[in-house]
């Protein structure tokens, strides 16, 4: 089966570096039309893929390959994928325009090309200043500029959002997601999940060089789960209760308890039969960024019996903590 123009594949992607294993085993797909989030703490792998997906970086194990076949053998590169690397340079002493007529010149691009993409990213009125002053915001729209330059199929994009204030970071997300409306593939690398997920269809998120959640934004919200808290008098009668009809009770302050595996009007249900007097019911969903914590933990893990990335307790799915047994409050250390 041959692999649709713009479609990204990894697999079993590795790299090492001496001892250190930076990429282990990577797999995963990017379709065309798409913005996926390539999400991970710093020092999770991210930058690392992306080189090898621009044959920068020569993997160890697997492949990377952009329309079914690898960067190198891509016949013109610039036409085909845009790149912006975390740390873009640009000569000093040369114009923004200058700086991509350059590149127009030596890929066969017309010079015209370099005014156009110059507007897209709203650096018109500084096109002929030149780079050394430029702010680190400015830099990085000139490096989504020089991506643009082939009008590319594909797009990766290594923490875009660096050096961008509110409203650039808010005008990134709008780029994004139109340019992935026009049918192309966009691949969006960043250590924040809140900075992708308003913009990006799916996620990809590694921890230590390792695949720990790949699907869509509503699957990874559904993932998160959803607790009840519940506060009463009467609360050891009232953990018993729920522990006998199937609950998982922890104890987290005086007075009140979370439960998991019960919706709020099933733990209603089970308190009024119990004869239990409630003073609040409420139903609590982790948020996005709290699953993703949970999922990367491993990269923060700092001594023995830290639960690794990815891998939850027996019986629950995953990104989703396991219970903490009933009975006096339980303080929880965080290894965030």
């Amino acid at each position: 089966m041959v692999d649709p123009p713009g479609r990204i594949v990894v697999a079993g992607l590795s790299k090492t570096f001496g001892t250190v294993r930076a990429v282990d085993d990577l797999s995963f797909t990017v379709e065309p039309g798409s913005v996926t989030g390539f999400l991970g703490p710093n020092g999770a792998g991210k930058t690392t893929t992306l080189r090898m997906l621009l044959g920068l970086v020569t993997p160890t194990g697997g492949t990377a390959t952009i329309g079914g076949v690898p960067y190198a053998a891509i016949p013109q590169p610039m036409r085909t994928v845009g790149a912006v690397l975390e740390a873009s340079s640009f000569h000093p002493g040369r114009t923004a325009r200058n700086h991509l007529r350059v590149y127009a010149t030596a890929s066969g691009i017309p010079l015209s090309r370099a005014d156009e993409v110059l507007a897209q990213v709203g650096l018109t009125e500084v096109a002929r200043r030149k780079t050394r002053g430029f702010s680190l915001g400015m830099r990085q729209r000139l490096g989504l500029a020089f991506a643009l330059l082939g009008n590319p199929r594909v797009l990766l994009l290594d923490e875009p959002a660096n050096g961008l204030d509110p409203e650039g970071i808010r005008w990134l997300r709008g780029f994004m997601r139109a340019l992935a409306d026009e049918g192309r593939t966009v691949l969006v690398s960043s250590h924040l999940l809140t900075e992708v997920q308003q913009a990006a269809d799916r996620v990809v998120i590694l921890s230590q060089g390792r695949l720990v959640r790949e699907g869509s934004i509503s699957e990874l919200e559904t993932g998160a789960g959803e607790t009840v808290v519940v506060r009463s008098p009467q609360l050891d009668q009232l953990g018993r209760a729920l522990a006998g009809a199937g609950a998982e009770v922890t104890r987290t302050g005086p007075g009140v308890l979370r439960v998991t595996g019960m919706p709020a009007p099933a733990v209603g249900h089970t308190a009024f039969t119990a004869g239990v007097e409630l003073h609040e019911l409420r139903t609590e969903r982790a948020d996005l960024e709290q699953l993703f914590f949970q999922l990367t933990q491993a990269e923060f893990a700092a001594g023995p019996g830290a639960v690794s990335a990815g891998v939850p307790p027996p019986g629950m799915p995953p990104g989703v903590a396991g219970p903490v047994p009933t009975g006096p409050a339980v303080t929880r250390g965080g290894t965030r």
